[in-house]
């Protein structure tokens, strides 16, 4: 076939047609057969004009026409030509639409006198049109959640609209094309108005209360133009009372975290459409506040994503109804029903259950803390009826329903998955079920948290912006989908945020928490300003968003800096540490094993360095210097205090080691080949199991790659036991946990006061998975040069990654064959490969697809078998003795002895598997010995 353009993309969004600037740069990609191919030059054309463009520049090339005027339409098309002469045709024409506001004439308008707070209310206004209309633009938003109907019919298919922002600074608002929806003659808008974030009340580890306002607010305004050429426009907070309110309508509460409460025996039918009598409402009050800065979409929207059914019915001990939808999903049910009026429907919400499914099991809502995740409906008695919540979403993948009138039907319920709207772009494949079902779990949690804005958890009184989760996900995300708007909308907020606290980065956007986020820098969560911003322009070869973002970052590098104590290290104020690290007390998952200032100092010295390199790429030479000298000075620090030259860290943990190998902090060859094997050392001394927090648990299997190790990130990958990555997918978790034993392997759930089961940021190994297993990571930013570089893992017959670049499709995988592996790569027309072969080989390729032969390796040295004889090193070294070992514990009389072992085992060389069974009887020795004289022989397999 011959070379096409495949794709012709407008910044940022992908969604939709709709643009927030007026000179939007493009991106296009080609499909082209013929190796190697290389764009010579390109044309645009926009009706009768077309422009040139020499050389090879198809991502995120500057908008080369007259700008777009507000709510202008146009079409863009393009091709290209390589350098080898060859020639697309005309793209097929792109869509696009200005969807901004020339100007804001609305005002905020409320209901005039609720009699509780974060009341719901709805608005209405009827306007009368008596002559032809061109075109109708809505551009809506609220301080709060809202839906827009025009004639009773919804003006988009947008939930929860408009997403959360830091509401003082700034406010998104949505452009809707409504020209279909408009009638000659008498017309209505309405809009359907809750708390949403705006109202809600906040509380971490502090009394709840309502930050931003107690009631919601909505702005609102209708731009008609007529075929005559003249403009009429039907705004919020207009003269007179043309628009009414009404506070008793069918939404009788809402709340993110409590849930919506609906009668629908209080819907005015109609209420939204034409001719409605609207007597008995009441006119509105516009709000006299400075406005935020009102800003255009430019991120996708929270939509419905996907519908599921129910999967299974139980009952509960306690007689309702319980629901399996087989997945911990993100967003609400919708019920179909009839019924007596009056009858009220029940519905609650949980990620997991206490006791077994078939057998009187109840919620587990211990989890939730505050949030009652709880929703009901009250029938109309009017036949058919159905029920889904607007306002609120829950997490959970179990449900029960109370009060379900006459025979329950599975079908007449399903669970609605909500999500902001993002393209998927990446995916991972292997041999093994239980890692692809892992990395499924992690698409999962993220399409979940990723709504409106990067949350921590979706389930529980939290749903916040976390600087440190998100920062630690980020390159997970941005491969697995196209989060480059979203996250640079967060940014904004957490750009704002920092400018308010004077430097200071909080723990979370929007900050909704005063006093318990701003009290002093915290690494690793604060360095989310300029670690994010830098995963996005390698992502995608954007440099604006270091230059948007620049000011924050070197806010922050100053600010830590000043809190450097006389040696250079950071060694105060309250540190989050590696947070979450499993032996951490369950109520105290700060207090990990590694220290604090080690964490501290080597997020300093990345960061610094970070924005010393980003100073240097803007120009900013000044700034890069003092970066830099700095750095380096704390570096050395670093290495003074925490670091011997043997290679032995202060904290003997594999976080210490990790961060330390990750963050390029130890840069003599010797030094860093040394650390890596102390690392591999206590990984095993760990027995193979997790002994990472958050922090660690991001770089853990990297740096052991880094350093020659991949074979003991291999053994931590495939980990089944407690804490693992794989523990968790074997006992039915279909999302990424909180906690490493969320649920305990007794069933019971972990005692600690944060136990989600829907988490990001121990998903962040997927990264690892991406470039290292399979082996596909951009060499330059925007993946102008791809990397391929596969380490296959023994466990694994074959695995693939794949990516949509910003230049089209790139893939590497690998596949064990009777001749060795074979290893394949696709490069992107207009880019090129950068290739590190298992065997050593690295060369450069051109876009096409590639194959190679590894040849087999040779034999590794044959291992004894394991006795009681051997050491602890030589039972982790061997997967199948030691699951022998341990099976063989667990059907003693004394179960003491299992546990005791578990708990408190160093796999170490020189400590034999009968010293650590010291407190045994014979029959349990002779047993163990049995077991492990009748173990496979080693594999290398766990």
């Amino acid at each position: 076939m011959p070379a096409h353009i495949t794709s012709l993309t407008v910044e940022l969004r992908t969604d939709s047609p709709a643009v927030a600037t007026s000179t939007p740069r493009l991106s296009w990609t080609v499909a082209a057969e013929s190796p190697g191919w290389q764009q010579a030059w390109a044309e645009l054309r926009r009706g009768d004009t077309v422009v040139r463009l020499e050389g090879r520049d198809s991502v995120l090339v500057d908008w080369p026409f007259a700008p777009l005027a507000a709510g202008e339409r146009t079409t863009i098309t393009v091709r290209a030509g390589s350098t080898d002469g060859d020639e697309t045709p005309w793209s097929e024409p792109r869509a696009l639409w200005a969807a901004f506001a020339d100007e804001w004439i609305a005002r905020p308008i409320a209901l005039a006198q609720p009699i509780r707070e974060a009341q719901p209310v709805l608005l209405r206004r009827a306007f009368h049109v008596d002559r032809p209309v061109r075109t109708a633009t809505l551009h809506w938003t609220a301080l709060g959640v809202a839906d827009a109907s025009l004639n009773g019919a919804p003006v988009d298919d947008l939930v929860l609209t408009p997403g959360w922002t830091s509401y003082r600074e700034r406010l998104v608002y949505e452009t809707s094309d409504v020209t279909a929806l408009v009638r000659e003659g008498e017309n209505a808008l309405g809009i359907s108005l809750a708390g949403g974030w705006y109202t809600e009340e906040y509380g971490v580890l502090t009394a709840p209360r309502r930050f931003f306002g107690d009631q919601p607010r909505a702005l609102a305004q209708l731009r008609l133009e007529f075929t005559d050429g003249t403009v009429q426009t039907i705004a919020t907070g207009e003269p007179g009372a043309l628009w009414r309110a009404h506070g008793d309508g069918p939404v009788v509460s809402s709340g993110i975290y409590a849930g919506e409460h609906v009668d629908a025996r209080r819907h005015p039918v109609g209420w939204d459409s034409p001719g409605f009598d609207d007597a008995g409402w009441t006119a509105p009050s516009v709000v006299d506040m400075p406005l935020p800065a009102l800003e255009a979409r430019m991120a996708a929207p929270v939509r419905e994503i996907e519908r599921m059914p129910v999967r299974a019915v139980s009952r509960t001990a306690s007689g309702r109804v319980l629901l399996d939808f087989g997945q911990n999903v993100v967003g609400r049910l919708r019920l179909r029903l009839s019924g007596p009026a009056g009858t009220i429907v029940t519905l609650r919400h949980a990620e997991v259950i206490e006791g077994s499914f078939d057998e009187g099991a109840e919620l587990a809502l211990r989890p939730l803390r505050d949030a009652a995740a709880t929703d009901s409906y009250t029938l109309a008695g009017t036949g058919d009826e159905v029920f889904e919540p607007r306002f609120t979403f829950h997490g959970f993948r179990y449900a029960d329903i109370d009060g379900w009138p006459g025979e329950f039907d599975p079908a007449a319920v399903e669970a609605i998955v909500l999500g902001s709207d993002l393209r998927r772009t990446g995916w991972f494949t292997s041999s093994d079920p239980l890692l692809d079902r892992f990395h499924e779990n992690v698409v999962w949690t993220l399409r979940g948290n990723y709504l409106a804005v990067p949350q921590d958890c979706p389930q529980r009184d939290e749903r916040l912006g976390w600087t440190g989760d998100t920062q630690l996900f980020a390159p997970t995300a941005e491969f697995l989908f196209d989060c480059h708007a979203f996250l640079r909308s967060w940014l904004r907020d957490l750009a704002l945020e920092q400018r308010r606290l004077g430097g200071l980065v909080p723990l979370f956007a929007p900050d909704v928490v005063p006093g318990f986020s701003d009290r002093g820098p915290v690494a690793a969560w604060g360095d989310a300003i300029a670690i994010v911003p830098q995963v996005l322009a390698d992502s995608s070869g954007d440099v604006s968003v270091l230059e948007e973002f620049y000011p924050g970052m070197r806010a922050w590098a100053d600010l830590v800096l000043s809190h450097r104590d006389a040696e250079g290290l950071w060694t105060s104020g309250r540190q989050l540490a590696d947070w979450l690290d499993p032996n951490a007390p369950p109520n105290a998952p700060s207090r990990g094993r590694t220290d604090t200032d080690i964490v501290a100092t080597a997020y300093l010295v990345k960061t610094v360095r970070l924005t010393a390199a980003i100073a240097r790429r803007l120009g900013h030479g000044a700034d890069a210097a003092r970066y830099e000298a700095a750095a380096a000075e704390t570096g050395r620090a670093y290495l003074d205090a925490f670091v011997t030259a043997s290679g032995r860290m202060m904290c003997d943990t594999q976080t210490a080691y990790a961060i330390t190998i990750d963050f390029d902090l130890a840069d003599d060859p010797t030094l860093r080949r040394r650390l890596g094997d102390r690392l591999a050392f206590v990984v095993r001394r760990d027995g193979y199991r997790i002994a990472t927090g958050l922090v660690g648990t991001a770089v853990i299997a990297q740096a052991l790659t880094a350093t020659g190790h991949i074979d003991a990130a291999e053994r931590l990958l495939f980990q089944t036991e407690a804490p693992s990555w794989l523990y968790p997918v074997t006992v039915g978790a279909t999302t990424v946990w909180e906690r490493w034993d969320g649920l305990r392997p007794d069933g019971s759930l972990n005692p600690g006061a944060m136990i989600s089961f829907n988490h990001v940021a121990l998903g962040s190994v997927a990264a690892w998975l991406h470039a290292d297993v399979a082996g596909l990571s951009a060499a330059e930013p925007g993946y102008r040069v791809v990397r391929i570089a596969p380490r296959p893992l023994a466990r694994l017959r074959h695995a693939r990654a794949r990516h949509e670049t910003p230049y089209g499709p790139a893939e590497s995988g690998w596949e064990r064959t009777d001749a060795g592996v074979r290893v394949h790569a696709e490069i992107p027309p207009n880019t090129t490969g950068a290739v590190e072969l298992p065997d050593g080989r690295t060369f450069e390729v051109g876009a096409g697809r590639h194959e190679w032969t590894i040849e087999p390796a040779e034999a590794g040295v044959a291992v004894a078998p394991v006795t009681l004889e051997s050491s602890m090193a030589d039972l982790a070294d061997d997967p199948a003795a030691h699951r022998a070992f341990f099976a063989t514990l667990a059907t003693r009389p004394n179960r003491f002895i299992a546990r005791a072992v578990a708990g408190n085992a160093l796999y170490t060389p020189g400590r034999s598997i009968r010293d650590a069974l010291v407190f045994a009887d014979r029959a349990t020795l002779d047993a163990v010995a049995e077991a492990l004289a009748s173990a496979p022989d080693p594999k290398g397999t766990s």
